[in-house]
């Protein structure tokens, strides 16, 4: 029976695991690499993620320095900054690009505190999609000689999982909305 509940464990780890990946995105005023991860360069015709382009660093808490592998494509790196949502202009000196992340106003941190929410919200939806797919599931069951009694253990224990994640999801909504609100 326990197989039947891991199918729906794992796609709850994902929604979780997806969520925590796109909390690290969204820059609390600290220069975090992770802003970078959604953007891509033109590498000869191919859009490629930034890190395989070249090496990126922060020197300072609030810049990230990304050192071309090929100083041709500091251009290109530059226009993929521009043309994406992060909302910094970089500056180069020829060999290396420099993000330098101004201090988040009042108004802007508790924007992106209210996009954290929205975003945890949108993860326990997905979680409770999950949870809901599973108990239809488990009904269809019945229908192949499993009794009510067992059907019935099989749906706590999916409500034990999904309150575990739900739980979780708030914790990761609380540090990180605390971590935007800290000058």
């Amino acid at each position: 029976m326990d197989e039947k509940l891991k199918v729906y464990e794992e796609k709850m780890t994902k929604a979780f695991d997806f969520l925590t990946s796109d909390f690290a995105t969204i820059r609390a005023g600290r220069a975090n690499p992770h802003v970078l991860d959604k953007i891509r360069v033109d590498y000869y015709g191919t859009p490629t993620p930034i890190q395989q382009v070249g090496n990126i660093t922060v020197p300072e808490p609030r810049m990230i320095q990304i050192a071309p592998w090929e100083k041709t494509l500091i251009k290109e790196i530059e226009k993929a900054i521009m043309a994406s949502d992060l909302g910094i202009t970089p500056s180069n000196d020829g060999a290396v690009i420099r993000l330098v992340f101004p201090e988040l106003t009042e108004e802007r941190r508790k924007d992106l505190v209210k996009e954290v929410k929205k975003k945890g919200e949108e993860g326990k939806v997905a979680v409770r999609n999950i949870r809901r797919d599973g108990n239809d599931a488990f009904k269809k069951l019945a229908k192949e000689d499993v009794s009510e009694d067992q059907i019935k253990q099989l749906e706590e224990k999916l409500q034990k999982i999904t309150d575990r994640f739900i739980k979780d999801i708030d914790k990761i909504v609380e540090e990180k909305s605390k971590e935007i609100l800290t000058v």
